[in-house]
């Protein structure tokens, strides 16, 4: 009985406010929207210095989701990109010094169920999956057909009277790849065009608290790491770093930084730290989400 009031109260108190409200930028909640609610929400990521040369790219989502029941969000969402990269060039990745503005680069679909509240149980537990298409790859900008699916388990607890939220997620992805012939490459330059089989594990965990009304200050981290076809593990990495989030009634935003710590396996000659994995990743990562409520 205990449980199901304190239940109540987060509820009545609490379920306009974090209603798959995003309190992290990168790691997930389990809650859900309610059947009928709609929710509206922009990314902007900002993707900067491989430690060698200039590198900047900017990632945009832009998602609309849906209650479909109590328990099952659904969601659809057009994802574009600019870039440009000048001074770095990576056999096998990155063939040439590369900037365009705006573009679209691809689609992503999915869905999420929740099977355990975290508002009225002793633990929420979710599934989310998205199945996406990208046409543009994210490093080179160079054009690559890429098809992800990606499955992630969600666990979340509150602590505190819910002042304080702890979430864990573990999530598997695979990806099928297939780049575009490229004309006038460097002498000997690595640039492989049959299809690519890769497959992605990636291991993340935050705690935010809600230090004043409507404001959380949150630390989050992910550990990520990928297997290709013919080389096995191809790279891991480490980001840990903060957020920042205000929500109102109707809207939400939330401010990230996340820098990589460590990362391993493939680097390439010019990069300035060893100990980062900087060929597909990037020293720092920088995102703002904004979600409105209708």
């Amino acid at each position: 009985m205990k449980r199901i009031g304190l239940g109540i109260v987060i509820l009545g108190l609490f379920q306009t406010t974090w209603a798959d409200e995003n309190l992290f930028g990168y790691v997930k909640g389990a809650e859900t929207l309610p059947k009928g609610g709609q929710e509206l929400y922009q990314w902007v990521t900002n993707r900067s210095d491989k430690g060698a040369g200039h590198y900047s790219a900017f990632d945009y989502k832009t998602e609309y989701e849906r209650g479909i029941t109590d328990k099952f969000n659904a969601s659809v969402a057009l994802k574009s990109m600019s870039l440009d990269t000048s001074g770095i060039i990576i056999d096998g990745y990155m063939p040439a010094d590369r900037k365009f503005g705006f573009k679209i680069s691809g689609l992503e679909v999915g869905g999420k169920y929740n099977f355990l509240s975290p508002a009225s149980e002793p633990i929420g537990l979710s599934n989310q999956f998205e199945l996406s298409y990208s046409a543009i790859d994210p490093h080179s900008g160079q054009d690559k057909d890429t098809l992800s699916f990606e499955n992630m388990l969600i666990a979340q607890k509150y602590f505190m009277d819910a002042s304080l939220i702890w979430v864990g997620n573990l999530m598997f992805e695979g990806t099928y790849a297939k780049r575009s012939h490229i004309n006038n490459l460097p002498e000997g330059f690595e640039w492989p065009t049959k299809p690519e089989m890769e497959l992605e594990v990636q291991i993340g965990t935050g705690l935010s608290y809600r230090f004043a009304p409507n404001w959380y200050g949150s630390i989050e981290t992910q550990y990520e790491t990928e297997f290709e076809t013919e080389v096995g593990q191809e790279r891991w990495s480490w980001f840990l770093g903060p957020s920042v989030h205000y929500g109102a009634k109707d809207y939400w935003v939330t401010a990230t930084w996340f820098p990589q710590l460590r990362g391993g396996r493939e680097t390439f000659e010019e990069q300035d730290d060893k100990n980062l994995h900087l060929i597909e990743k990037t020293k720092n990562e920088f995102r703002l989400k904004f979600g409105y409520n209708f």
